[in-house]
């Protein structure tokens, strides 16, 4: 009765996020088209799946574990074709999981993230697990401008490869990759996705909210894209962060502590600058504490 209950659960992990992502990538006019395919598919698996449990139970003879088994292996085949073809989702569930066994995370706001179209994100750079807490928070997948260094970090980089990170350096250490950055920034705003800039370029040393740089005003002048402001709260201090000495090098001191996510009014791309916008910010940081 248990493998029954979690098979059931399974499946109500993978069609619910199913008809979601159908909903919200579909064009309203077509969407009642795309779901009433998605049940005809869903109808011709069902009667394929009773057809191989006539000839595997019956004409082969094999157990009903053995039919599982063997059917938990196409399950994860097929799996693995999904992601292969759409990662954005697994990546963001692993966020979600990771971020939330490392902390207790709250979101308030996250209703005014677009929820189509192109837009810059611009957030305060607390510690190296930003990425995959925001990644997590949000409602759409997230393409992240991240320091180079950061985005090859051991094991980590994994993951931001596959959620498309950019790297970015200052253009004295490397030019190429310097313009290479603006010029997939521009590319992803043009494709309608959500683009996320950590503005001050590194690391808070403080816990406080540092100068953005002018890399904002740069992205913003070519492509004038509503922002969303950003603050993460209460994150200073983490195992993460450099609070007492470089991240990743102290002991750890807290354990599932409580932190926040506080996700502000979309801006008006020409109206604002990167002043405008640390202002923005550090009043939700304020705010959240």
């Amino acid at each position: 009765m248990f493998d029954l209950a979690m098979i059931g659960v399974s499946g109500g992990l993978f069609i619910v996020p199913l008809y979601a992502f159908i909903q919200t990538r579909t064009k309203p006019s077509e969407c009642a088209q795309a779901i009433a395919v998605n049940n005809i598919v869903n109808a011709l698996f069902m009667v394929g799946a009773a057809i191989l449990g006539i000839v595997v139970l019956s004409i082969i003879g094999w157990t009903i574990p053995e039919l599982f088994f063997l059917l938990a292996i196409a399950n994860f085949l097929v799996a693995v074709y999904i992601y292969t073809q759409v990662p954005e989702f697994a990546m963001r569930f692993l966020s979600y999981v990771l971020s939330h066994i490392l902390y207790r995370v709250k979101v308030t706001g996250r209703e005014h993230i677009p929820t189509q179209g192109a837009a810059i994100m611009v957030c305060n750079h607390v510690t190296y697990m930003d990425a995959l807490v925001l990644m997590g928070a949000s409602t759409r997948p997230i393409r992240f401008v991240m320091d180079k260094s950061i985005s090859e970090m051991p094991v980590l980089k994994y993951l931001f490869r596959h959620a498309g990170v950019i790297p970015i350096c200052s253009p004295k250490q490397c030019r190429e990759t310097y313009e290479r950055a603006f010029e997939s920034i521009h590319e992803a705003l043009n494709n309608e996705e959500l683009v996320c800039i950590f503005p001050e370029g590194r690391l808070t040393p403080d816990g406080e909210i540092g100068e953005f740089r002018p890399g904002i005003n740069k992205i913003l002048e070519r492509d004038s894209v509503p922002v969303v402001p950003m603050a993460l709260i209460g994150l200073w201090g983490s195992f993460f962060s450099h609070k007492g000495g470089h991240a990743l090098t102290t002991p750890p001191k807290r354990f599932w502590s409580r932190i926040g996510v506080s996700i502000g009014e979309v801006v008006d791309g020409n109206n604002v600058d990167r002043n405008g916008l640390r202002e923005k910010v550090l009043d939700l940081w304020t705010l959240g504490h």
